[in-house]
């Protein structure tokens, strides 16, 4: 790689939200990034010419599919997991097949691409998971396996932080509040309902999450591993 000193980047889940903002946040940076995405074909060719960054498409539920393009990409420097579903409603009622597909893109693919990156990943790298305040607190109905998809994302850093330690590479969770995205728009119908429960009454905006991750990703955070920082305007407090 011809500019070896610019830090090498995925992020898994980076069309559109928050991931988008990450993307940007850097290749502003100066970092070389490669982004991958579900189905968002046209507004995620569109991020990577603006930004400079590489598209790939991926469906993160395909384990091999998923770990095959990790080790196409070689030594990366640090590897963001944002991906995710969301799905809620009445236990009694939802589908038992799409609560096991939120389970396999929330908790699976995390725990796969983060083994799978960390066997090539240089020592001092970085893996950062997007996970939730629902990972802590739960006040509404319809998000038990939401809720328990995030939580298992603490569990999960924790021990990834003790196996790779001796590396020094780095492995926490970002854990957003509601967020100003698509998937959670700041004017959406449950709003006053959320900032109800926020100290700070107001969603985030996606480039708040990145400046979170993007000083994860720095020399200053060294020190920081096995930790979930959550930045939700109090929601959990």
């Amino acid at each position: 790689m011809s500019h070896s000193n610019r830090q090498s980047v995925l992020v898994l889940g980076g069309s559109r939200g928050i991931g988008a903002a990450i993307v940007r946040r850097f290749a502003g940076d100066g970092a070389q990034v490669t982004f991958t995405y579900a189905s968002s074909a046209a507004p995620a060719l569109e991020l990577a010419k603006e930004t400079g960054s590489t598209a790939l498409q991926l469906d993160s539920a395909d384990r091999q599919a998923l770990t095959s393009a990790i080790e196409g990409l070689g030594a990366i420097d640090v590897l963001v997991i944002n991906a995710g579903i969301f799905v809620a409603g009445d236990p009694l009622e939802l589908d038992a097949d799409a609560i096991d597909k939120l389970f396999t893109i929330n908790i699976n693919a995390p725990y796969h691409a983060a083994v799978s990156a960390a066997r090539q990943m240089p020592d001092g790298g970085r893996i950062i998971l997007i996970g939730s305040t629902n990972a802590d607190r739960v006040p509404m109905q319809g998000m038990a396996a939401y809720g328990a998809s995030k939580a298992a994302l603490s569990g999960m850093v924790k021990g990834l932080a003790r196996d790779f330690g001796a590396r020094g590479i780095t492995v926490n969770v970002v854990q957003p509040g509601p967020t100003d995205t698509d998937m959670n728009p700041a004017d959406g119908p449950l709003n006053e309902l959320m900032h109800s429960f926020m100290a700070i009454k107001r969603h985030a905006s996606s480039d708040e999450i990145a400046g979170m991750v993007a000083w994860l990703a720095g020399s200053e955070a060294g020190l920081v591993t096995g930790a979930a920082l959550t930045i939700d305007g109090g929601f959990g407090a």
